[in-house]
């Protein structure tokens, strides 16, 4: 299960990680062999209020009878940033995913959500907005064509191009991909 988006290597600091909003692109549907890699760049769909900072989800499995087994999460959502002129909010540092790896659902497991660095559904995941992080070639749209120096745009599904067009920058490879292609690159939001 490793992360094809976003290597170990991060330095960042937590004053610049946001842990107010939940993953909620209405385009993926989170199941058993769908995840949402740690690495994808989100911009905010719908805005944070203090007034409803949390929601009740569902019941956590079965609804029985004078039981109560209850899920809470937020309602501010992030969702892929798409490139263009939208403006990204930063980089999810967790994978959000409904599964582990056997296809038992972390709901019930939520200590096994904790070893995965993973986020369920609803729940809120942290977003690095500055820092220096390694990426994989799955984060990027064409890793060959990024080197040492190339301004960084948002992307198609959360992605990273080196393609200018009209799409907003996020950050700058300090450094060529490696044998594998992974890139070193100072993220600026």
């Amino acid at each position: 299960m490793a992360n094809e988006r976003l290597m170990p290597f991060r330095d960042y600091d937590e004053h610049d990680v946001i842990n107010l909003f939940a993953f909620g692109d209405t385009a993926v549907v989170l199941n058993d062999s769908t995840t949402v890699e740690a690495g994808s760049v989100v911009k905010i769909k719908t805005g944070w209020k203090n007034t409803d900072e949390t929601q009740l989800l569902t019941d956590v499995g079965a609804s029985y009878n004078n039981v109560v087994s209850q899920r809470y999460g937020v309602n501010a959502e992030v969702e892929y940033a798409n490139g263009g002129d939208e403006t990204p909010l930063g980089i999810l540092l967790y994978d959000v995913r409904e599964f582990d790896e056997n296809g038992e659902r972390l709901k019930f497991n939520p200590q096994k959500a904790a070893e995965l660095n993973a986020a369920i559904s609803g729940q809120a995941v942290p977003i690095a907005t500055r820092g220096i992080f390694l990426f994989a070639t799955g984060a990027f749209t064409a890793a060959g064509s990024v080197g040492a120096g190339s301004n960084l745009y948002a992307s198609g599904d959360g992605k990273l191009t080196s393609t200018v067009a009209e799409n907003t920058k996020v950050g700058k490879a300090i450094g060529d991909p490696d044998a594998d292609g992974s890139v070193l690159v100072k993220l600026e939001l």
